[in-house]
């Protein structure tokens, strides 16, 4: 006699880069499994792997993991978390008014979203004729990048999210270039070119909370500022 099948209920959520609606279920314990499992390997390309396979199992839209923003993947991932594991996550966190004072706090995970910088622009002028319009980078961007090689990671993700090239009326683009002039045309970028490319990545929409801290020694409260989605689950 075959056993009976458990059904998950399905929740729906907006993508943080296009507000388009999809629908998800939580995890099962398969997927709590895989997860596990690939966390206690600390491989970071079989977490990857096994981070990109989750969405896909529990996203009932199509979707591709590796070509999403991360931001929009993070997002998914929180709320599928939030809906399989609990709503609330707990962290222990230290005051910022004494750098020392460590205390137990919850996080509502429903009340945590994208945030977007006002002054946040995929547009990074380097000229006065030359600009980059900047593509946001994706689970697949670090690919092939170990994790000893920071430097050379960072140029890595740079150029292959580098959109299109604008010299005045002329624009290049991604599809267009080659490895080779790309390389050539990061290299050429002064010391504050190179800033503001990578201010883009330091502004671009992240996972946020404000979270208020209050320090029971010195009676002062702060607010602290949680961002990523590692900071919500250490």
């Amino acid at each position: 006699m075959a056993l009976p099948k458990l059904n998950s209920a399905n929740y729906e959520l907006s993508l943080p880069s296009t507000g388009k609606k999809i629908k998800f279920r939580p995890f099962l314990v398969k997927e709590q499994k895989a997860l596990m499992i690939a966390q206690e390997s600390e491989d970071e390309k079989v977490i990857e792997s096994t981070f990109a396979q989750i969405i896909n199992d529990c996203v009932a839209d199509k979707v591709d993991p590796y070509k999403m923003p991360m931001f929009d993947i993070e997002y998914i991932f929180l709320k599928i978390r939030s809906k399989s594991v609990g709503e609330i996550a707990d962290l222990v966190v230290t005051c910022p008014d004494d750098g020392k004072t460590k205390v137990n706090v919850s996080i509502p995970l429903e009340e945590v979203n994208v945030q977007v910088k006002e002054d946040h622009t995929n547009v990074i002028t380097l000229t006065d004729d030359v600009s980059v319009v900047m593509r946001y980078p994706c689970l697949g961007d670090t690919k092939g990048v170990k994790s000893d090689e920071q430097t050379k990671g960072l140029f890595s993700v740079i150029k292959k999210c580098i959109h299109e090239v604008h010299d005045g009326d002329e624009v290049y683009k991604r599809v267009d270039m080659s490895e080779k002039d790309l390389d050539n045309f990061i290299d050429s970028m002064t010391t504050k070119n190179f800033e503001s490319v990578s201010e883009f990545f330091e502004s671009m929409p992240k996972l946020s909370y404000d979270l208020e801290v209050f320090n029971p020694k010195t009676k002062v409260k702060s607010v602290v500022p949680i961002e990523g989605l590692q900071s919500f689950f250490d």
